[in-house]
């Protein structure tokens, strides 16, 4: 296909296309679900108020055109926001900035106890006085921001649209250290049990934990790049007041790096210490067995000598040959066994 061909690519999350608008200032507030993507003229045509604009659901290509039509956005842009695989990023296209990144939440499965991490791409395009954000499904991180809006004397109703972007940007990265935390509590458990008698449902666990870290590593280490890039950048979209806390979002950011790649290498030394307790798990069980068969062997010798019927045994037709023998035999398993406790080998 051309470029800029827009085709949906992903898989479909949301049963319907939700449009939802925020526009305010800080004495207005205008909050209300579009009927229409048309109905959005209305506030492009307010210079006076910050609009922001939210997508739940890419599936519906017409919506995302219409919508890129009405703000000018260009057709590689809703390209890339409609292409769910992509990589964290900041491009600058002077009359507005793109950004994408990987929002995560933790979802209950079928089983209680446990939790799984979803993945969904939240691209946000910040212009003039509107920012447009795209979300796969409802159900966000965002509502303590909505929360914020409602609020005449709040910092983002008295600030620009620069700064709800921020805000956007760092509830996501917030959200990180939830899963973190949550993480780390399993994690905990996860040796505890790995101490005391590991299975081979501890390895599984392990292993799914790895993936999950490899999955945070890959949706964390391009945002240093796009926050960098944020900082940085040469346009008038973004104030210098706002920069200060994009450098605070960057610490975050390289906070949540530093944890990831600890608990990466806890999760290789735990698989380490697995593979360590099974090894030391079965040298135990060899060690008893072979102490029963070492034991057993002069015994066995024994019974062998004396079951062998030759004619001439004097041993044979003695009255009290078979006790003699049985308390021999239990004498020489009674030495072996003190013998190997004084080694410490039981």
């Amino acid at each position: 296909m051309a470029p800029g061909t827009l085709v949906h690519v992903g898989e479909k999350k949301a049963e319907r296309v939700v449009v939802r608008v925020w526009a305010y200032n800080q004495s207005e507030l205008i909050e209300k679900e579009l009927e229409t993507v048309d109905d959005c003229l209305v506030f492009k045509d307010r210079p006076d108020l910050n609009v922001w604009i939210n997508v739940d659901g890419l599936d519906r290509v017409e919506v995302i055109e219409k919508l890129g039509n009405c703000f000018g956005i260009h057709p590689l842009t809703l390209e890339d926001i409609l292409n769910t695989g992509q990589r964290p990023k900041m491009e600058d296209y002077e009359s507005y900035i793109y950004t994408v990144l990987k929002m995560m939440l933790l979802s209950k499965t079928w089983d209680e106890d446990l939790e799984e991490i979803i993945v969904d791409q939240v691209s946000i395009i910040l212009g003039p006085n509107f920012l447009l954000s795209f979300q796969e499904r409802e159900g966000d991180v965002f509502g303590p921001i909505r929360e914020r809006l409602r609020k005449p004397d709040s910092r983002l109703r008295k600030s620009g649209v620069d700064y709800l972007a921020y805000s956007l940007i760092d509830s996501v990265i917030d959200y990180y250290f939830v899963i973190l935390e949550n993480f780390g509590e399993k994690v905990e458990d996860l040796e505890d049990e790995l101490i005391s008698d590991p299975t081979p449902e501890t390895l599984h666990t392990i292993q799914r934990y790895k993936r999950d870290m490899i999955l945070l590593r890959k949706s964390v280490w391009p945002l240093r790049e796009m926050i960098n890039g944020m900082q940085k950048v040469e346009s008038g979209l973004i104030k210098e007041s706002t920069r200060i806390y994009l450098r605070d979002v960057y610490d975050h950011t390289i906070q949540v790096i530093d944890s990831i790649e600890a608990f990466r290498d806890i999760l290789s030394s735990m698989l380490d210490v697995y593979l360590s307790s099974v090894s030391n798990k079965m040298n135990d069980i060899m060690k008893v067995l072979t102490i029963i068969a070492t034991i057993f062997i002069p015994l066995t010798f024994i019974a062998g000598v004396y079951g062998m019927n030759f004619e001439y045994m004097p041993e044979l037709r003695w009255k009290l040959g078979y006790p003699a023998v049985m308390a021999f035999m239990i004498l020489i398993g009674i030495l072996m066994f003190a013998y190997f406790k004084r080694k410490k080998w039981l």
